[in-house]
């Protein structure tokens, strides 16, 4: 097994073991370079070791897909023999992630340039072709990024120029990537992750007879930003406010429908901001609880990007996250725990 399949192997490997579903993703048009090794087809009669360099043009078109445009340029040679192949085309990266590490299938059509010579005379040739193949792009920061893959491209010759019609050569390459814009978000580390989701706690009081004078209602207001980490549902220690609202439920035994509730803005992926709402409004019931309050007077839902305060329709996505700032939130009245003052 040569040096090229074994890179290409481990490439495929990286790219199952890595993938996960995305949050965010830099909408900016970016521009690439490449040094490429090859493979080229043994009917050219050159060996099989190339070598050569490539430029694309990207930009995110969704959630999940690239689009890239480039061309490449390859040269093999033994002896008085060279082979010289150019392509042009548009390529489409399905990517399996938009965080650090980000796995991706390619699929690509354009034409191509091929041109064989040697001492007894040349050859030359305009197709078209298909490629496919595996890669990897990883974030370095906000504009940079590596791009490594592997693919193979399949050329129609459509002609007896070269003795053979059709062909196709292997292209293992490594490069860079520079995005023109960084993302219009709240910073972030390393890792991406989704925007912060906001933990609500509302505490539901049993309806209780109203003694005159009526009763006042003492309300306690929590920080989601004190709670937890960036994108995490490990609660950061201390918590003096939760001890507080721990002791108040040891003292009023009465409450007993204690309902906690994680809310999140509807940009991202839903199933990952439902789930992590859910793992954040649970770590707040098993601090309670660890504090003495009985689990069964409990219950910890995660209600994800639902009953937001806002709707916005922005275009530009700077506009956009600006506007879904309110959906960002804690709310006095669903962050709260509400205890009678006699």
């Amino acid at each position: 097994m040569n040096v090229q399949n074994k890179i290409a192997i481990a490439i495929a490997v990286f790219c199952c073991s890595t993938a996960a579903f995305a949050t965010d993703y830099n909408p900016s048009w970016y521009v690439g370079a490449s040094a490429n090794g090859a493979q080229s087809d043994r009917d050219f009669g050159v060996g099989d070791r190339g070598y050569g360099a490539s430029l694309r043009a990207g930009k995110p078109v969704s959630e999940d897909w690239d689009l890239q445009l480039g061309t490449t340029y390859m040269l093999a040679k033994e002896n008085d023999r060279r082979y010289r192949q150019n392509t042009l085309g548009a390529d489409m990266l399905y990517l399996f992630s938009r965080k650090t590490i980000r796995p991706y299938i390619v699929f690509g059509v354009g034409a191509e340039f091929d041109k064989k010579s040697s001492s007894l005379g040349s050859s030359d040739r305009s197709s078209p072709y298909a490629s496919a193949g595996v890669g990897v792009q990883v974030s370095l920061n906000d504009q940079w990024s590596i791009q490594a893959d592997w693919r193979k491209v399949h050329g129609y010759l459509r002609s007896n120029d070269f003795g053979f019609n059709q062909a196709s050569n292997s292209y293992v390459s490594l490069g860079l990537n520079y995005a023109f814009d960084k993302p219009a978000a709240p910073a972030r580390p390393i890792i991406q992750a989704p925007e912060p989701i906001p933990v609500v706690i509302a505490v539901e009081v049993p309806q209780q007879p109203m003694p005159a004078p009526p009763a006042r209602f003492e309300k306690i207001t929590l920080s989601a930003t004190e709670l937890f980490a960036f994108d995490s549902a490990k609660l950061v220690l201390p918590q003096p406010k939760l001890d507080e609202i721990a002791n108040a439920l040891n003292v009023n035994t009465q409450i007993d429908s204690v309902v906690i509730s994680g809310y999140a803005d509807r940009i991202g992926n839903a199933k990952y901001n439902n789930k992590l709402s859910e793992q954040r409004a649970n770590s707040i019931k098993n601090y309670l609880a660890d504090k003495g309050i009985n689990a069964s007077r409990m219950s910890a839902i995660g209600k994800g990007e639902s009953n937001p305060v806002v709707t916005c329709t922005n275009k530009k996505r700077t506009d956009l996250i600006k506007c879904l700032e309110p959906n960002r939130r804690v709310e006095i009245d669903q962050i709260t725990i509400e205890q009678r003052i006699q």
